[in-house]
């Protein structure tokens, strides 16, 4: 993909393609569909293809277990209260993993580094792994260091395979972003609370922002427009044509 500058990790791993900044971006990580015109950068779920012609983000649910895999995991990695009981991501029904020590944390990676390989295979630039937040809704089991150690697995193997790796949400750990191994940010709503200038200066403005509202997009467009990748979606990140879909840049 031209037009992205290339990185290299402190490890001194191959350069990667980091996203342009300020560029069109389109969300599709419930369904790809051709760009609108003047998109540079997609989203997309690892069981899609990439976008041709764009820089493509390859998006990997990897601190949660997701309801239909949730039964191939090993028991012990799928994270327990003192009862034995899964703790879950009730908003998503998916069960949080395991990332509390070490020997579990490259375990998890083992099976979430497969995923970034198919990923490296499919011709994707980039890999975002959702729900590095999850240690929030852990019930106090696991901790931000926890979170941070385990990414950090992600992305050596994902600069191995010449991929950039980006932080999703989580504005509280952008400070660890190079501890992390972590090259831009993937935000939700950061217009709407807020937060947008905590990932621009982290990330030197290579952020793409996904409204959900109206509102937060005006006031993304409002604080960031000239700045950051911003684009409005439904929270279904429903495809065209389908119920409920939308998709606004202004």
């Amino acid at each position: 993909m031209t037009g992205c500058s290339p990185a290299r990790d402190d490890a001194g791993a191959a350069p990667v393609r980091l996203p342009p900044r300020h560029a069109g971006f389109d969300y599709q990580i419930g369904g790809a569909y051709p760009p609108p015109p003047g998109v540079r950068i997609v989203s997309r779920d690892r069981s899609d293809s990439p976008a041709p012609g764009r820089y493509n983000i390859c998006y990997v649910n990897a601190f949660q277990a997701q309801p239909a895999e949730r039964a191939s995991w090993p028991r012990d990695l799928l994270l327990r209260d003192s009862h034995g009981k899964v703790v879950m991501d009730r908003d998503w029904n998916e069960a949080l993993l395991d990332i509390g020590t070490p020997a579990k944390r490259e375990r998890v990676a083992g099976r979430v580094n497969r995923w970034i390989d198919g990923c490296a295979r499919e011709g994707f630039d980039a890999v975002e792994p959702d729900n590095y937040d999850s240690y929030t809704r852990s019930q106090g089991l696991l901790t931000a260091s926890d979170a941070t150690a385990f990414i950090a697995l992600l992305s050596r193997h994902a600069h191995a395979r010449r991929l950039a790796i980006a932080q999703k949400n989580t504005p509280e750990l952008a400070g660890q972003r190079r501890r992390a191994g972590l090259d831009f940010a993937v935000a939700e709503e950061c217009g709407q609370y807020d937060e947008c200038g905590v990932y621009a200066k982290a990330f030197d403005d290579r952020v793409v922002d996904i409204e959900y509202t109206a509102d937060g997009l005006r006031k993304a467009l409002a604080g960031w427009g000239g700045r950051l990748s911003i684009v409005r979606r439904d929270r279904d990140v429903s495809t065209p044509g389908t119920s409920g879909y939308v998709r606004a840049v202004r």
